[in-house]
């Protein structure tokens, strides 16, 4: 028998002993659970106590068991929950008899509460002198070793929960996280922005130039896709009905590739601001980035993909025309496939002879991108890459969009939106025409959309951010950042096959 498997049975031994004494390894709660403190703020609040000096208060916390010591008449126990880690003293003469005997049923890995008093150990430590211990939940299964921990990041990923168990710096990504989506969703609806909820299932997949994921919807008899953009035409539909501002946080999904800035399902915000444009929404999208990165960082700056970043400075505008030409020596407008291909190919840059001009110009700019820290604003992208951008009213070549660019990448994108509905028909008949073509990525055309602008779309301004600019501030792949990353089943390789 191997020594996990030891670990196992003896644990199981005491389940069954616990339960013959009566006492329930799994209760419904712990009866003090409305009285419990965290053990950041016990540590606090008896900061000042003097070494040996044991307080009259009574202090109750609730946790994990990560080390149990034991020394003669002394025995200490480190106690983990949300907010940190306490030092938990169990001292024959001090702490009854019967705590004492239960306390020798209890486990490294165990969940506890405990009724005390708080003190000073001789090396001033904020400890509890334990009075009442209460079963929680017997754990079975072993923890990881503290110092080794999860070696593995397959195994980090698929058993995640151990993770931030033993990784307070991982627990830490995720709190951070909230402070992020919270802090945009209550900027926003501190601007008046209603916040709405769109369909994730649609019968076609608009709002974006990307690859859907489908499915079939039984009642309905209908395949159906997966949405690829937070509501874009359907918020636009709720600015023809007459909500001047509106947002959505949500999930999305894209059938792509996935990389250390993709993922195939992700959190994604969209709001669109009717009467404005995207002069407006560069100048509300700069003050909401420094006030999230403010919120959860503390801080304007940090770096990303190598690039130091301070939201603080002047946020440069980027010209997408002049960028190319200046670092690649193509003018967009005059060059052709063969010419751009050249380029990418002396750049060992991928790309597929078979997709149009401005797909491969998409590439160019790719390329140039990545030697830009930013903070910054690209605008002057071509009207043939923007479906649903208004033209420049200074060159009808170009659309009034803007995203921004940090640490060599795109982490959000806006625009003036269109609502010509003509020019929106006329437009989606291109993208149908790339479809049908061969491109994977082109949008189809969607007639209810078009329906709905010939009622009439006020001037509108467009924006969507994902949860790439959180892992960009922290400094993490995009999929460490997700709680629970979608895991091939254990033990399959790539090709389907069990190891």
């Amino acid at each position: 028998m191997g020594r996990e498997e030891q670990i196992i049975e003896e644990r199981i031994k005491k389940i069954k002993s616990l339960k013959e004494e009566g006492i329930n390894p799994y209760p419904h709660k712990f009866k003090y659970h409305q009285e419990k403190s965290f053990s950041s703020e016990i540590t606090e609040k008896y900061s000042k106590l003097k070494n040996e000096q044991i307080s009259k208060d009574s202090a109750i916390v609730a946790g994990r068991v990560m080390m149990k010591r034991s020394f003669g008449k002394l025995s200490f126990v480190k106690l983990q929950d949300l907010n940190g880690i306490i030092q938990l003293v169990f001292q024959k003469g001090e702490t009854p008899e019967a705590t004492l005997s239960l306390f020798k049923k209890i486990d490294s890995g165990d969940i506890i509460g405990i009724k005390g008093n708080p003190t000073k150990t001789k090396t001033g430590e904020v400890s509890i002198l334990v009075n009442e211990l209460h079963v929680l939940t017997k754990s079975i299964l072993p923890l990881p070793d503290k110092h080794a921990g999860l070696k593995d990041e397959e195994e980090k990923l698929r058993k995640r929960y151990l993770d931030i168990i033993m990784n307070e710096d991982i627990k830490n990504i995720f709190i951070k996280k909230q402070k992020f989506w919270s802090t945009i969703r209550n900027y926003l609806i501190d601007k008046e922005f209603l916040e709405v909820e769109t369909p994730i299932l649609e019968n076609s997949a608009g709002g974006a130039a990307a690859s859907p994921f489908s499915t079939h919807h039984n009642a309905l008899d209908l395949d159906v896709y997966l949405r690829i953009s937070m509501g874009e035409l359907w918020q636009k539909k709720l600015l023809v009905a007459g909500y001047e501002k509106t947002f959505e946080i949500g999930r999305q999904f894209r059938n792509e590739g996935m990389d250390a800035e993709h993922l195939q399902d992700y959190t994604q915000m969209e709001f669109y601001w009717g009467y404005a444009n995207y002069e407006d929404g560069m100048e509300l999208v700069e003050d909401l980035y420094k006030k999230v990165a403010k919120a959860t960082l503390g801080s304007l700056k940090f770096e990303a993909q190598g690039h130091k970043i301070d939201l603080g400075k002047k946020w440069e505008k980027y010209d997408f025309e002049k960028l190319i030409k200046e670092k690649t020596k193509i003018d967009i407008y005059k060059t052709d496939k063969k010419e751009i291909m050249n380029f990418l190919k002396k750049e060992k840059i991928d790309f597929d002879p078979e997709v149009d001009k401005w797909r491969m110009v998409d590439l160019l700019w790719k390329f140039c991108r990545k030697q830009i820290s930013g903070p910054g604003f690209l605008v002057g992208q071509p009207v043939e890459m923007t479906p649903l951008a208004k033209r420049s009213e200074k060159d009808p070549r170009k659309v009034e969009q803007f995203q921004v660019i940090l640490g060599g990448s795109e982490v959000g994108n806006g625009y003036s939106e269109l609502n010509d509905p003509l020019d929106q028909e006329e437009r989606f008949k291109h993208q149908k025409a790339l479809g049908d073509s061969g491109d994977e990525e082109a949008m189809e055309h969607d007639e209810g959309f078009v329906e709905a602008l010939k009622y009439g779309m006020p001037p509108a301004c467009g924006f969507g951010v994902s949860e790439r600019l959180f892992s960009f501030m922290i400094g993490k792949p995009i999929r460490e950042c997700v709680i629970f990353p979608l895991m091939r089943p254990e033990g399959v390789k790539e090709n389907g096959k069990e190891k």
